[in-house]
């Protein structure tokens, strides 16, 4: 039984079959005919037996791997290195089919390469999950035939490997390197400024072309004969919390991928590059409960925590619970801290519902409020509305788009720093603000 769920007759043998059952029938008019057919039945089952003598003769002709790691990255190109050895002596057609997780929904994989007597062949796919969970990978077949190419044998490999997609570590990665070389502007974020009067002192140095005379150290100057400046770095250890609201707001999609995941993988790189910036971070998720609460702490191996609480967020269809969060963030977080929250209005009157416990919060705290820009409205606002309808489509267009500007102008009203940012940009802005208030010591 297991001999024939691994043979698979090959689409050329049915050539042949039909070439013959022509001659039979031919043979009707021609009766010379009937005799060669016969010639060819037997030189197919010879052709037969010799492919299936080929393909069988080795108990192990093929030899394959699928070279999973532990974890995807969420939204992130994820590589997937496959190596196949011929152990066969001889030259081999193979057809390669790799049952994906079903979260993909792909059921046409197929690579076709022939292999050389002894020959290994490493190849790659990619694959781009947009939800974090588990995924199991089903079989990894190899279906082989010879030159003969009369019948394949499958070969199957690696059934059920799991691998856990986790928020976009790929995307934090990137942010690590560039934080760790002062780099940030390289993709467009704000350079820095470190020297200033609202940080920290950090040491006194001869003045150089550009350092600013408001930081000139008199008596030092006239201790060493020569101009001297005061130099400053960035305050330290403040406390930093990514908020992620988990309410159905944030179940809206844009390129596959939620809102709330845009959120977690920002917060993830973001809790990051803060870490290496000498500063404390925190998490907390909220809907109609807090489902997360991790403290403001200074550690890098912290990050590990974030990552697993980021994980298991999920959204919820019901609306968050802004005054829960009032309560929890005034019991829990007694220091003056940065708040970053990730939320979305898509009309000013849920906003000004909101109002009074975000101007509560931002008593206390720096608050930051992140809303997202519809992006799928630029599409039809670039439109040249010809007919009532798209006239119609355009008009509701503008005041979406219109609305969240105001809703922006709102909160600046009452104090309240705000980013409005498309989904693909949170992160570059997200780190844009925190450099910024850090540059200007308003923490």
């Amino acid at each position: 039984m297991k001999f024939l769920r691994s043979l698979y007759i090959h689409k050329q043998f049915y050539i042949y079959i039909a070439i013959i059952a022509v001659c039979f029938l031919m043979s009707y008019w021609f009766p010379s005919l009937y005799s060669l057919s016969w010639i060819l039945v037997t030189i197919i089952a010879v052709v037969l037996l010799i492919d299936l003598i080929i393909l069988y003769g080795h108990k192990q002709g093929i030899d394959a791997r699928r070279l999973l790691p532990d974890k995807f990255s969420n939204s992130d190109n994820n590589p997937v290195p496959i190596t196949i050895n011929n152990l066969y002596g001889f030259k081999v057609f193979i057809e390669v089919i790799d049952e994906l997780p079903l979260q993909f929904q792909k059921r046409d994989f197929l690579l076709q390469v022939n292999l050389k007597p002894n020959e290994i062949y490493n190849f790659e796919y990619q694959v781009r999950p947009v939800d974090r969970g588990e995924y199991y990978f089903g079989h990894l077949n190899i279906f082989t035939s010879s030159l003969l190419k009369v019948i394949k044998r499958r070969y199957r490999f690696q059934n059920e490997q799991l691998v856990m997609v986790y928020p976009s570590i790929m995307q934090m990665q990137k942010y690590d390197f560039l934080a760790i070389s002062n780099s940030l502007t390289q993709i467009g974020l704000k350079k820095i400024r470190r020297i200033g009067h609202t940080s920290e002192f950090e040491q006194i140095k001869e003045y150089v072309l550009g350092d600013d005379f408001r930081t000139v150290n008199w008596k030092a100057t006239a201790k060493h004969g020569e101009l001297m400046v005061n130099q400053y770095q960035d305050e330290k250890s403040q406390p930093i919390y990514s908020i992620i609201d988990t309410g159905r707001v944030m179940k809206m999609p844009f390129n596959g991928l939620k809102l709330l995941d845009y959120a977690i993988n920002s917060t993830l790189a973001f809790s990051n590059v803060a870490l290496k910036k000498h500063d404390k971070v925190g998490m907390i998720s909220f809907s109609k409960k807090i489902e997360a609460f991790l403290p403001a702490i200074h550690k890098i191996s912290y990050l590990n925590k974030i990552l697993e609480a980021l994980y298991n967020i999920d959204t919820k269809f019901s609306d968050s619970d802004f005054s829960l969060l009032y309560a929890q963030l005034k019991r829990k977080v007694t220091h003056r801290s940065l708040i970053l929250l990730y939320t979305n209005f898509e009309h000013i009157s849920a906003l000004k519902r909101q109002m009074p416990y975000l101007q509560a919060i931002s008593k206390k705290h720096l608050l930051v409020v992140i809303l997202f820009e519809n992006t799928e409205l630029d599409n039809i606002l670039k439109l040249n509305a010809e007919d009532l309808q798209s006239i119609y489509h355009k008009t509701i267009a503008e005041k979406f788009a219109f609305e969240k500007r105001l809703m922006v102008k709102e909160l600046q009203k009452h104090g309240i720093q705000t980013i409005l940012t498309p989904p693909e940009n949170l992160t570059i802005n997200t780190i844009n603000k925190y450099l910024e208030i850090k540059a200007r010591g308003l923490l």
